[in-house]
């Protein structure tokens, strides 16, 4: 029963990791990255294909994305999808490839996206007590259904605590390294 408990909210603490690591992909820094043409959707035959299945995405330095499709009829689907997708990138092509140029990123505009993953990690922390709070509130229940022990129940309350903590911990190492990316020029 015990275990059980700390099972469900670690699996539950790993969701909401999972989700600020997929948040933090999608903010910019000054280095062109792949990552920034996920939300990309491009019209393949009629069904939207994430851009990564219809052209080989590449970064060949750090201020440049590179577009290179399967079929060369794709070109013109392709850069009105990075359009469309307002990723805030403008794509030119030369009959072959598309390549984005990603511009370096102001000092105003650094702070303000540290300020956003600051704001990320902390409601991913927000998310993590809250299922630390729902784990200390399952073992009070099975210790007053008497399924658990005093000891019992205490040796759990510590192993959530012990958990959360650890999974908090991790929260910050992402937004630390996210934020010394962010600030790197």
């Amino acid at each position: 029963m015990s275990n059980a408990i700390v099972d469900t909210m670690s699996v539950a603490m790993d969701k909401s990791l999972t989700s600020l690591k997929t948040d933090l992909v999608k903010v910019r820094t000054g280095r062109a990255s792949t990552s920034l043409l996920d939300p990309v959707q491009v019209d393949y035959y009629g069904s939207a294909t994430p851009l990564s299945q219809v052209a080989n995405v590449t970064t060949p330095d750090a201020r440049t994305i590179q577009i290179a499709p399967w079929e060369n009829s794709m070109l013109g689907a392709i850069e009105k999808s990075i359009l469309a997708a307002n990723v805030g990138l403008t794509p030119q092509s030369d009959g072959k490839v598309i390549r984005i140029n990603v511009p370096a990123m102001t000092e105003e505009r650094r702070k303000e996206m540290v300020k956003l993953i600051k704001k990320m990690g902390e409601d991913a922390k927000v998310a993590i007590r809250n299922l630390r709070r729902e784990g200390n509130e399952e073992v009070k229940k099975a210790e007053k259904a008497k399924t658990l022990s005093e000891d019992e129940a205490k040796k759990v309350t510590e192993l959530v605590q012990k958990k959360t903590d650890e999974k908090v911990g991790e929260v910050d190492k992402l937004v630390i390294a996210k934020e010394k990316d962010v600030m790197t020029i």
